[in-house]
């Protein structure tokens, strides 16, 4: 099967070996994004959101859908974020509703992130005539 691999230009991306998402066949994994943009510095909701919009972007580059996402796991550096960021996950995924996770970790990889998500989609086969 074929490999495509998706960038979305971070920075961290090349000089840390990865790719924003990796389709193959009728799956897809997208990597932990973040929103490192001083702009929304402190404000956890905005960095959840404008990360799943980095996701959408990687999923239709890679010819997938938001609809296809099936499992996102989230990850917040404070307790009080979780309501937050679990809030905006609802609000994008309100009819798709995928297996999700939201965990505590201690840190990021930068100061500023609180929030990171990754997200795994499968696209559904085509159903012919029955």
């Amino acid at each position: 099967m074929d490999r495509t691999r998706i960038s979305s230009g971070s920075r961290w991306e090349g000089p840390y070996g990865y790719s924003r998402a990796i389709a193959v066949g009728d799956a897809c994994w997208v990597a932990g994004t973040t929103d490192p943009s001083p702009d929304h510095a402190g404000n956890a909701a905005l960095q959840a959101r404008t990360a799943l919009q980095t996701i959408e972007r990687a999923l239709v580059d890679a010819g997938f859908g938001m609809a296809d996402v099936v499992r996102t796991r989230m990850y917040v550096t404070d307790p009080a974020d979780a309501t937050a960021v679990a809030s905006v996950h609802g609000e994008v995924f309100t009819d798709i509703r995928p297996a999700a996770t939201l965990v505590v970790v201690a840190a990021l990889i930068e100061p500023g992130l609180l929030v990171e998500i990754e997200a795994d989609a499968v696209r559904a086969p085509t159903r012919g005539p029955a």
